[in-house]
């Protein structure tokens, strides 16, 4: 089962998404940019890949469990990022304007929570994002100009959220995309 852990999105934060996307496909031009569809956006704490059933079920066993110690909290999106930052791109994301601290301590949690169950992780470092697009084959040409102030914009693209549980998913992967299929949440 591949698995992944993330914040879900409310209405709002999807129409931010949507609107982000539009504004990226006017500076994207014709590259090979395809979005992630908006009502499928969240914000990934941790990807556990493929997880075997005996530890799978122990996984939906732990992300059943309220998470101690971190109370709900806002979170607004604002400011558009490229990963890599240099060279043919590959990720457009939409970074935070508000909440990223309380993401970071929400995603070690998670993160030590799944660890404790033998899950290994990506060794990198954590940066709170929500990925909106990702390039099939990119150049460095295919790089958009982003505005000035991206992606460390200092007004909101968003009113902001509450963000009071995150989601264990089950990820299928189809040709007509991923499906996702929440399993368990857990409440902060």
């Amino acid at each position: 089962m591949r698995m992944f852990v993330a914040i879900d999105l409310d209405d709002g934060a999807k129409a931010v998404v949507a609107r982000e996307q539009q504004l990226a496909a006017s500076l994207a031009g014709r590259s090979s940019l395809k979005f992630v569809n908006p009502q499928q956006a969240h914000l990934t704490l941790a990807f556990l890949g493929e997880v075997l059933p005996p530890q799978a079920e122990q996984v939906i066993a732990a992300m059943q469990e309220p998470i101690a110690g971190i109370s709900p909290f806002r979170m607004a999106f604002g400011g558009l990022g490229i990963f890599p930052p240099l060279g043919a791109p590959r990720v457009l994301w939409l970074g935070l304007s508000e909440g990223a601290r309380d993401v970071i301590a929400l995603q070690r949690v998670v993160a030590g929570r799944l660890e404790a169950l033998g899950v290994r992780l990506e060794d990198r470092a954590f940066h709170p994002h929500l990925t909106i697009g990702r390039w099939k084959q990119a150049r460095p040409s295919d790089r958009p100009s982003l505005p000035a102030e991206a992606p460390h914009a200092s007004t909101p693209s968003t009113g902001g959220m509450t963000v009071d549980r995150v989601t264990l998913y089950e990820s299928r992967l189809s040709s007509e995309g991923p499906d996702h299929i929440a399993l368990a949440h857990a409440r902060l």
